[in-house]
C-alpha cells in the first residue's frame, strides 16, 4: 500500500491528486505546520531530515521530491497512464516540464515569498524578481496558448507537477497578463480527481475558493 506523508498547504497535495487520477489505493499520514513558524512538525523531520513534504512510502522504501515521486508512481504503478512512451519526443517534453517546475519556475516565486517577509519587502530586489516572474509565467502561458495540456495536448504527470506553479503564482504575483495559464489553473481545479484529493488532503490554501 502506498503511503503519502502529507503536510498541509504543501506540494504533497499534487501527489494525492495524481493518485486519485490513477485511482490507486493509498493511505495518508497527515502532518500539520506549526501555526507560528509555518514549519513542519518534528514527526515529519524524523522521517525526512529536511522536514519536507511530500514523502512517498512504498513497501518500506521512501521516495522524496515531488518530481521524483510523480515519476516513480507513473513508472511503477501507472500502467502506462499519464506518461508518454519512453524514447519519444513527447517523453522528452514531459521530462522537461517535470524538472522545469521546481528547477526554474519556482525560484522567482520563492524569492518573492521570502523577500516579502523582510521589513522593506526586499525593495531593491523586487524589479528583478518581477521581471523573472513575468518571463517564466509568460513562457508557460505561451506553451499553453494553443492547447489545454503541456505535452501533446494530453493530460500527463507534467501537468500535475506544474499545477503548484499555477496555483501559487496569483498569490505572489498575478495571472492577469497570462490568460492561458489562468485557464490551465481552472482546468486542473475543476477535475473530479483534483476535488477528491482535496477531500483526502484537508485544508489547502492554494486551491479554489470554497
Amino acid at each position: 500500500m502506498l503511503v503519502v506523508h502529507h503536510l498541509n498547504n504543501s506540494r504533497s497535495q499534487r501527489v494525492l491528486w495524481l493518485l486519485e487520477e490513477l485511482e490507486l489505493p493509498y493511505t495518508v499520514t497527515h502532518y500539520a505546520r506549526n501555526p507560528e513558524t509555518n514549519l513542519a512538525p518534528p514527526a515529519l523531520e524524523a522521517l525526512h531530515p529536511l522536514g519536507k513534504s511530500p514523502v512517498l512510502e512504498d513497501a518500506g522504501q521512501l521516495i522524496l521530491e515531488s518530481g521524483a515521486i510523480i515519476d516513480y508512481i507513473l513508472r511503477r504503478h501507472g500502467d502506462g497512464r499519464l506518461l508518454p512512451t519512453a524514447g519519444t519526443a513527447a517523453h522528452e517534453q514531459y521530462l522537461q516540464w517535470l524538472h522545469y517546475a521546481e528547477g526554474s519556475a519556482m525560484l522567482p516565486l520563492m524569492l518573492r515569498m521570502y523577500t516579502s517577509r523582510l521589513p522593506d519587502q526586499g525593495a531593491a530586489l523586487q524589479p528583478r524578481i518581477t521581471e523573472e516572474l513575468n518571463r517564466h509565467l509568460g513562457y508557460v502561458d505561451a506553451a499553453l496558448a494553443d492547447r489545454h495540456w503541456l505535452v501533446d495536448d494530453s493530460f500527463s504527470g507534467a501537468d500535475v507537477q506544474m499545477s503548484f506553479v499555477a496555483e501559487i503564482a496569483p498569490l505572489l504575483h498575478t495571472l492577469e497578463p497570462f490568460p492561458h495559464l489562468a485557464a490551465f489553473r481552472k482546468r486542473i481545479q475543476d477535475r473530479p480527481a483534483y476535488r477528491r484529493a482535496l477531500e483526502k488532503g484537508g485544508a489547502y490554501a492554494f486551491g479554489p475558493a470554497p
